[in-house]
Order: structure tokens, then C-alpha cells, then sequence
């Protein structure tokens, strides 16, 4: 189906100036248009961008759709924003591996893991917006549970948690680089 120039340009620029995925939903209601003609449309949108040449691409990320530099021109750009970049160290890291893979998960299940507290690293992952509290566990003091956010999801590329490595092979390929 063949969309005005006028709607079709809009969905783009939505798309381009969010700074987060924006999802079919929210789209359809600013455009004021049906979700599945959305759906067309970032279709064709996505088909425009891979005919020709450009140095970024529409990708579904974290529920959502947004503009992204093409992994061809990545070097580029990393040197323009390194700088800005915020790394997280190993230890958060593996803390956020664990909360990844064994979500929902408390604070002292996390250092049973791990075998050293959390309490800081939890707090920065926190102000990161990498996870986020998603209940307390009943029992004794009532736990905090931990899980992860969408801010996660794009922080790694991810539309989706099934998108990470299968737990067994990560085990496997770690031993393995490690001898």
C-alpha cells in the first residue's frame, strides 16, 4: 500500500528526532493512523534506507524502532562521541550479567554469586537506568528485587531478552578463554 509523501514523512521524522525507540503504538497516535498501516509504512521506510546509500538504518531495538549509525560507519562516529561514552567497569558488568540472566533477583542472591557485596554497584547500575526495582520478595525484610530496564536493552543492542547469549554456551565460551 502506497502511504501520502506527507504521512510517510512524518513517521520518519518522529523516528528520526526521538532519542528513544518509539513503538507502532505510539506512532499510530501521533500520526493519528492505524498501527498496522505504521507497520507499512516503517516497512517501506526501512526498504528506502537499505537501497541506498546512507549512513544509518531503521532497526527495531527495546520494544520500539529508532534510526541507528550503520555497524560500516561505527568507527566514525565512536571517534567523534568516545569521549561522552560512559564505560561500566567489569565488577558492574558481571553484576549485570546475573541480574540479565537470573532476573527477578535480590541483592544477597546476587552476592551469593558473586561472593562480594553489590550495594554500590546495584546503586550505580540504578542511576544508569541499566535495572530497576521490580517488587520486593516476601519473607523476612522484604527484599528488593531487581530486573532490568529498556535502557538496558539499547545500552547492548537488544530488542529483546531472548536476544541474549543462551546462558550454557556463555559458560562454555568463558571456560574456553580462559585456558
Amino acid at each position: 500500500m502506497l502511504f501520502s509523501e506527507d504521512i510517510k514523512a512524518a513517521v520518519e521524522s518522529l523516528l528520526f528526532i526521538s532519542p528513544e525507540p518509539l513503538s507502532v503504538l505510539d506512532i499510530s497516535k501521533l500520526v493519528n493512523i492505524e498501527p498496522k498501516d505504521v507497520e507499512q509504512i516503517i516497512l517501506e521506510i526501512q526498504e528506502e534506507y537499505k537501497k541506498a546509500t546512507h549512513g544509518f538504518h531503521l532497526i527495531e531495538l527495546a520494544g520500539g524502532y529508532i534510526f541507528a549509525t550503520k555497524e560500516k560507519y561505527e568507527p566514525f562516529v565512536e571517534k567523534l562521541l568516545k569521549p561522552q561514552l560512559s564505560t561500566l567497569s567489569h565488577a558492574a558488568l558481571e553484576t549485570l550479567a546475573i541480574i540479565a540472566y537470573k532476573q527477578p533477583v535480590t541483592r544477597s542472591e546476587i552476592e551469593a554469586i558473586r561472593g562480594v557485596k553489590v550495594d554500590k554497584i546495584l546503586t550505580t547500575l540504578v542511576e544508569k537506568n541499566l535495572i530497576e526495582e521490580v517488587g520486593r520478595k516476601e519473607g523476612p525484610g522484604r527484599p528488593i528485587i531487581y530486573g532490568t530496564t529498556k535502557d538496558f536493552l539499547k545500552y547492548f543492542g537488544l530488542k529483546e531478552l531472548s536476544q541474549l547469549p543462551e546462558y550454557h554456551k556463555l559458560i562454555e565460551k568463558t571456560a574456553q578463554d580462559e585456558d
